[in-house]
């Protein structure tokens, strides 16, 4: 059991530097740039299943490519499966069925059944990863934890489960209880957990095929309050990289690739791939470059995507976006981007900015290098998820920072005018007979065949982004 070592308290001494003055929760000069948005097509290609009367929390939906499948879950604990398709939802898997032994917590709007990966061989009969299947989830405490804040509230804990079917083709998982890779013991009850992936474009012989990517998000509360993100011994606050079939840990229950960048480094673990990140919601690759780009939700005053390199350190919590942190009251708009140390966002914007009122987070990233929908083509798509905002900025010549360098992206749904997804779920909603929500909870997946969707938890659609009609 790891017990992490509590670095000093950084942030307050540059709060401490920083006047009451200075502090601003709104950056930037300008708002969000809306002119000329990027227009495309949508349909409803699916629907996922109610929950206890209630519309399906989707967070993430994944193609199997042998089979075509696509896998979507829902936080309160199920794993759907649907044809290529579309057409009817089929259960594949529910976690919280008590036959597993883990009791999901699925209680407030950031926990549950966070994320999930299919191994890049769980087709492939006779290789490792045949029939594996990871999921990360929000459960009740139980076990003993692999990874400790060294504070809090103990609230609940995540796990990073692998489970073998033992026939991957079949409509309903048939294998055993899962096994536990890793164990983290939550310290607060908001932004825990994040996404797990493997690099999608890795091949065999690649030093990336098979390696799972984790986002641990840095406990939860508001401002890092136990300054977990930027301490290398802490797992928290980081993004992780590790081989889910090696034995290298200190559990015994998974490796630790030997490039990482911090193997051998005894004033940090081994398993972290990069720093510094809040609430590491969703990453993505780019095809053509390699390069990786996660969109991390942040605190008070700044939203962002930022690219992640091996060792990158990504500010959080002495920087929020390219603006020093300074507190719960935002953020030092003097000298931003002047620690050359630091990974600074490609795309960022303001809480306050009028496009997108209220509560605030970033959701991405999908990095389109298709054609089939010629509006997207050398773009990278990333999103604001309470109002249902979807952006893109340039793959080819990404941004250096800043909230003017990116598009807007409308919808549009049966030929009606474009809009945003908030505007297509609430038109959803009243055709259901629901009350009209307020929130998108708006997520992006791709698939082969340059496929787009778009999910949320409001309304059960899953959409997809099709080809313009002629």
């Amino acid at each position: 059991m790891r017990r992490p070592v509590i670095m000093p308290a950084a942030v307050a001494l540059l709060a401490t530097a920083c006047s009451a003055d200075a502090q601003t929760t709104s950056p930037f000069p300008e708002p969000v740039n809306t002119s000329d948005p990027v227009i495309v097509d949508v349909i409803e290609f699916a629907r996922v299943p109610d929950f206890e009367g209630d519309p399906a929390r989707m967070m993430l939906l994944v193609e199997e490519p042998a089979s075509g499948r696509l896998f979507v879950n829902d936080m309160r604990g199920p794993l759907y499966t649907l044809p290529r398709d579309g057409g009817s939802a089929t259960l594949y898997l529910d976690i919280d069925d008590p036959r597993w032994g883990f009791d999901v917590e699925a209680s407030g709007r950031e926990q549950g059944f966070q994320s999930f990966a299919l191994h890049p061989q769980f087709a492939e009969a006779g290789t490792p990863g045949y029939g594996r299947l990871y999921t990360y989830v929000d459960v009740r405490p139980g076990g003993a934890p692999d990874f400790l804040p060294g504070g809090g509230e103990a609230t609940h804990h995540t796990v990073l489960l692998e489970w073998r079917a033992q026939n991957p083709n079949a409509a309903t998982y048939d294998g055993g209880a899962p096994r536990v890779l890793m164990r983290f013991e939550q310290p607060f009850r908001n932004h825990n957990g994040g996404h797990i992936a493997f690099r999608p474009h890795a091949r065999p012989g690649d030093p990336d095929f098979g390696l799972l990517y984790v986002g641990a998000a840095d406990g939860g509360s508001g401002g890092d309050p136990l300054n977990l993100a930027q301490n290398r011994r802490s797992a928290f606050g980081k993004i992780l990289r590790i081989d889910p079939l090696g034995t290298s840990s200190t559990n015994g229950q998974y490796g630790i690739p030997a490039d990482n960048p911090f193997v051998g480094d005894d004033g940090a673990l081994g398993e972290i791939y990069a720093l510094g990140v809040r609430n590491p919601q969703r990453f993505g690759w780019d095809r053509d470059t390699g390069a990786m780009y996660v969109a991390d939700i942040g605190q008070n005053a700044v939203e962002e995507v930022s690219p992640v390199t091996p060792g990158a350190n990504l500010g959080w919590n002495v920087w929020e976006g390219s603006f020093r942190f300074v507190g719960r009251g935002g953020v030092d708009p003097m000298n931003p981007r002047s620690d050359p140390a630091m990974t600074y966002p490609v795309v960022e914007w303001g809480r306050g900015d009028p496009l997108m009122p209220g509560r605030q987070a970033a959701t991405g990233v999908v990095v389109y290098r298709d054609d089939r929908i010629a509006a997207l083509r050398d773009r990278v798509l990333f999103g604001e998820f309470v109002s249902g905002e979807i952006f893109a900025f340039d793959a080819n010549s990404p941004p250096a920072g800043g909230n003017q360098d990116f598009r807007r992206v409308l919808l549009r749904s049966n030929g009606g005018e474009p809009a945003n997804l908030l505007s297509l779920i609430r038109a959803a909603a009243q055709r259901q007979g629901r009350v009209p929500t307020e929130r998108a909870d708006l997520r992006l997946a791709e698939a082969t065949g340059g496929r787009v969707f778009i999910l949320n938890k409001h309304d059960g659609v899953i959409r997809e982004i099709v080809p313009a009609a002629h």
